[in-house]
C-alpha cells in the first residue's frame, strides 16, 4: 500500500515540474512586459535580472504554502486517500488548463486556477462523503473552509479594481510631473523619483516579504519589524542622495533604467514569493500527507489528515530547486513570449494593427467614457485644464519619440515602465505580507492597463479595440475559474471511482494535451514568422525593392488560386466534404494573409524613401486587388462546402464538365501570369488579356447553359444558386487579376522612365 501512494507522490512531483513550466510561461508576462516593452536593457540582461529575482523570491514563499494545505478546505475532515485524490485532480487540471491558455497567448491567473481547482476537487469528495453518510448538503461547510475561500476570492477580485485604479492615478501624477519630454525634467525630479521608487520596493520586498522567508530566523524578522520605519527613512535619503550625486557626476546615467531593472527584479521576486505556492504547494502538501501516513501505520481510509492543519515550514532547498526550474523555463519557453506579446499589444503607446476587434459593449463603454470626460473637463477651470493638457501633449515630442520607437521597437517609454513595475511590485508584496495569494497576473495586467489609459495610449483610433482586448482577458479569467472548478470536480470523481488506472489514463491525457498544444503553438508561430517576413523589414524602401517585394507576395498568393479551384471542383464532383472543409480552411488562411498585408500597409509606407511615393501608391493597389482575389476564392470554397455539408443535390455531369473546362483554361492563364510577374516580363500581357476575355466569354456561355437548365427544371434552386455564385466569383477573380498585372506593368514602365530621366 505504501508503494502505491509513493507512486502517487512521485506523479504529483512530476506534475509539479510540468506545472512550473506551463505556469512560468503564463506568468512571465507579469515581470517581463515593462522592461521588454520599454527596451530598458538588452534582452539577456533583462532575463538575468528576472532570473535572480525569481531565485531570491522562491525562498520567500514558505509561509504561503499553507494555502494549499488548509486555505480552501478543512484537512482534518478528509482521510489520506481522499486528500491524495483531491491533490491529483488539482495538479492534472492545472497543467492542462494553464497550457491551453499559454498556447493562445492569453495571460490567466495561476492563483485563481489553483484556488478553484482545490475548491472543485474538495467539493467533489465532500459530496461523495456526504452521500455515503447521514449528512445533508447543508453540512458541506464542515469540509470546505468557505469563509477563508471567499476571503481569498474577494481579495483577488478586489485587487483587479485596486490595481487598475492605483496604476492609473500614479501614472497620471508621474506624467504630470515629467511630461512626455521626460528627459528634460529628469534632471530636476529624477533623483527624487528614484529615491521614492527604490525605497518603496525596499520596504515591501524586505520588510513585508521577510515574514515568509524560509532562511531568516525569527530574531532577524523581529528586528526588521521593529526598525522598519528607520530602514525606510535611511533608504529614502540614501537612494535620493546617491541618484542625485550620480546624475551630476555620471553624464550618461539613466535613473529610469535603474528603476526599471530593479523593479523587474522586485516583481520577479514578488511573483516567485506569491505564486510558487500555485505550482508546488499541492505536491508538497501531498508529500507531507504521505509522510504522516507512513509514520502513523494506519490505513489510507482510516487516517484523518489533521496533521496538515498545523504550521509546516518548507525546506529552502526545495524552494530553490523550484526556482531553478522556473529560471530555465524563462529562457526556453516560447509560449511565454506569446503571452508577453498580448499584454504589450494592449498597452503600447502607438497605433497599429489591433489584435482584437471592436464589440458593441466596448463601443458603448468608450462612448460613455468620452462623454464623462467632456463633463469633467467642463468642471475644470480653463486655465488649469490648458496647463494639464500641455503637460500631456504628446505632439510636442511625438516625432522624436516615434523615430526612437521605430529604432528600438519600444511599446512605451521608461516613465510608464517604471510606474508599472513599482506599483505592481508594491501591491503584490503587500498582499503577500498579508498571506493573501493575490493573482500576480491580475495585478500586473490591470496596473499596465491603468497606466496605459492614464497615459493616453487608448486614443480614439485604438480605444474600442483595447477595451475589447481587456474585457476578453478579464472574461478569460472568469472562464479560468469556472473551468478550474468544473474540471477538477470531474477529475476527482473519475479518480475516486477509477483508482490507479484512472490516474494513469489522466496523466497520459495531460501529456497528450500538452504535446498537442505545443505542436499547435509551434505551427502558429511558424505561420506568424512567415507572415511577418512579408512585411517590409528594411530601414528604407525604394521603388526597386517594392517591385521585388510585390512580385514575391503576388506570386505566393496567385499560385494558390488555380490549385484551390481545382480542389473545390474535385470535392464538389465527388461530394468530398472532408476535402472541401480542408480547402475552405486553407483559403480562409490565404484571405487572412492578404487582409493582414493590407491592414499593415502603413508599416511599408512609413519606411518608403521620399522619392518613392508612386511606389507606395502601386503597393496599395496591388494589395487591394490581392485582397479581393482571395476573398472571392474563399467564397467559392465556402459556397461549395456549405452546399455539400447541407446534403443538397450534387453537380450534374455537364456542370462538372463545364467547370473542368474552366479550370484547365484558368490554370493555363495563371501559369502565364506567374511567369510574367516572376520574370518582370510584360511584353506578353496582351495575350493574357486575350485569354481573360475568352474565359469571360466561356463563363457567359456557361451561365446561359445553367439558365436553360433552370428553365427546363433540370437543376434545383440550391444547385443553381451555388453554381451561378461560383461563376460570378470566377469572373471577379479574373478581373482583379488582370487589374493587378496591368498595375504592375504600368509601375515598372514608370520606374524605367524615372531611371532614364535621372
Amino acid at each position: 500500500m505504501d508503494t502505491f501512494y509513493l507512486i502517487l507522490v512521485i506523479v504529483l512531483f512530476g506534475l509539479a515540474i510540468s506545472d512550473l513550466i506551463v505556469g512560468v510561461s503564463n506568468d512571465a508576462v507579469n515581470f517581463l512586459n515593462s522592461a521588454i516593452g520599454a527596451k530598458a536593457a538588452p534582452f539577456k540582461i533583462i532575463m538575468l535580472v528576472a532570473a535572480l529575482g525569481v531565485l531570491v523570491g522562491a525562498t520567500f514563499s514558505s509561509g504561503l504554502m499553507e494555502v494549499a494545505r488548509k486555505g480552501i478546505f478543512h484537512p482534518g475532515q478528509f482521510y489520506f486517500s481522499e486528500i491524495m485524490i483531491i491533490f491529483l485532480a488539482v495538479m492534472i487540471t492545472d497543467v492542462i488548463l494553464l497550457d491551453a491558455f499559454n498556447t493562445f497567448g492569453l495571460p490567466t491567473s495561476t492563483t485563481v486556477s489553483i484556488v478553484f481547482e482545490l475548491l472543485g476537487g474538495a467539493v467533489a469528495i465532500s459530496l461523495l462523503k456526504i452521500y455515503a453518510s447521514t449528512e445533508t448538503i447543508a453540512d458541506i461547510g464542515n469540509y470546505i473552509n468557505s469563509s477563508n475561500a471567499l476571503m481569498i476570492i474577494f481579495g483577488i477580485l478586489l485587487s483587479v479594481v485596486v490595481a487598475f485604479t492605483v496604476g492609473a492615478i500614479v501614472q497620471y501624477l508621474a506624467r504630470l510631473m515629467f511630461t512626455f519630454n521626460y528627459k528634460k525634467n529628469l534632471k530636476y525630479f529624477g533623483a527624487l523619483w528614484g529615491g521614492i521608487a527604490i525605497t518603496a520596493i525596499t520596504y515591501f520586498m524586505l520588510i513585508k516579504g521577510a515574514k515568509g522567508a524560509s532562511f531568516m530566523s525569527d530574531d532577524i524578522k523581529t528586528m526588521i519589524n521593529d526598525y522598519q520605519w528607520v530602514i525606510v527613512a535611511i533608504s529614502f535619503v540614501f537612494w535620493t542622495l546617491l541618484f542625485q550625486i550620480l546624475s551630476v557626476t555620471v553624464k550618461k546615467l539613466d535613473v529610469l533604467k535603474i528603476i526599471v531593472l530593479v523593479g523587474t527584479f522586485a516583481l520577479a521576486m514578488a511573483f516567485a514569493g506569491n505564486d510558487l505556492v500555485n505550482f508546488i504547494g499541492v505536491p508538497l502538501a501531498g508529500y507531507e500527507s504521505f509522510l504522516a501516513f507512513r509514520e502513523s501505520g494506519a490505513q489510507p481510509d482510516g487516517l484523518l489528515m489533521s496533521a496538515l492543519s498545523g504550521k509546516i515550514s518548507t525546506d529552502t532547498y526545495l524552494l530553490l530547486i523550484a526556482g531553478l526550474i522556473m529560471v530555465v523555463t524563462l529562457y526556453k519557453s516560447k509560449k511565454a513570449r506569446s503571452v508577453v506579446t498580448t499584454s504589450l499589444d494592449l498597452s503600447r503607446q502607438d497605433e497599429g494593427t489591433e489584435r482584437f476587434n471592436s464589440t458593441l459593449f466596448s463601443r458603448v463603454l468608450v462612448r460613455q467614457a468620452r462623454a464623462a470626460a467632456r463633463g469633467i473637463n467642463y468642471a475644470i477651470p480653463k486655465g488649469v485644464r490648458s496647463k494639464i493638457e500641455d503637460r500631456f501633449n504628446f505632439e510636442k515630442v511625438k516625432e522624436s519619440n516615434i523615430e526612437q520607437q521605430k529604432k528600438d521597437e519600444v511599446s512605451f517609454d521608461m516613465i510608464r515602465a517604471s510606474v508599472n513595475l513599482v506599483v505592481a511590485s508594491i501591491l503584490i508584496a503587500f498582499g503577500t505580507s498579508l498571506k493573501l495569494p493575490l493573482s500576480t497576473t491580475y495585478v500586473t495586467f490591470m496596473v499596465v492597463m491603468g497606466t496605459s489609459l492614464a497615459d493616453g495610449a487608448w486614443g480614439r483610433e485604438s480605444a474600442v479595440y483595447r477595451v475589447t482586448g481587456v474585457l476578453s482577458v478579464i472574461g478569460g479569467w472568469f472562464f479560468t475559474a469556472l473551468s478550474a472548478f468544473t474540471v477538477a470536480f470531474i477529475l476527482a470523481m473519475i479518480i475516486y471511482y477509477g483508482k490507479m488506472p484512472a490516474v494513469f489514463v489522466l496523466v497520459l491525457l495531460a501529456g497528450f494535451v500538452v504535446f498537442r498544444t505545443h505542436m499547435l503553438h509551434k505551427k502558429r508561430e511558424a505561420k506568424k514568422s512567415e507572415r511577418d517576413k512579408s512585411i517590409a523589414t528594411e530601414v528604407k524602401i525604394n521603388g526597386k525593392s517594392i517591385i521585388d517585394k510585390c512580385a514575391v507576395t503576388v506570386t505566393e498568393i496567385l499560385k494558390e488560386v488555380p490549385m484551390a479551384f481545382f480542389s473545390v471542383i474535385k470535392g464538389l464532383a465527388n461530394e468530398d466534404l472532408k476535402k472541401l472543409r480542408s480547402k475552405t480552411r486553407e483559403t480562409s488562411a490565404l484571405n487572412k494573409k492578404a487582409k493582414f498585408l493590407k491592414d499593415n500597409i502603413h508599416l511599408t509606407i512609413d519606411q518608403l524613401e521620399e522619392d518613392s511615393v508612386e511606389s507606395g501608391h502601386y503597393y496599395v493597389q496591388v494589395l487591394d486587388f490581392l485582397r479581393e482575389i482571395t476573398r472571392s476564392v474563399h467564397f467559392i470554397a465556402k459556397a461549395a462546402t456549405t452546399h455539400v455539408d447541407n446534403n443538397h443535390k450534387g453537380l450534374l455531369p455537364e456542370q462538372i464538365e463545364e467547370l473542368n473546362q474552366l479550370n484547365t483554361r484558368i490554370a493555363d492563364m495563371f501559369k502565364e501570369i506567374l511567369d510574367s510577374i516572376s520574370e518582370h516580363r510584360y511584353t506578353e500581357i496582351d495575350s493574357i488579356i486575350s485569354a481573360q476575355l475568352e474565359l469571360l466569354e466561356l463563363i457567359e456561355k456557361t451561365n446561359k447553359k445553367q439558365i436553360k437548365r433552370i428553365k427546363n427544371k433540370e437543376a434545383g434552386t440550391k444547385n443553381s444558386l451555388m453554381y451561378l455564385g461560383i461563376l460570378s466569383e470566377i469572373k471577379n477573380v479574373l478581373s482583379y487579376t488582370i487589374n493587378l498585372i496591368k498595375s504592375q506593368r504600368d509601375f515598372i514602365i514608370e520606374q524605367d522612365i524615372d531611371n532614364i530621366e535621372e
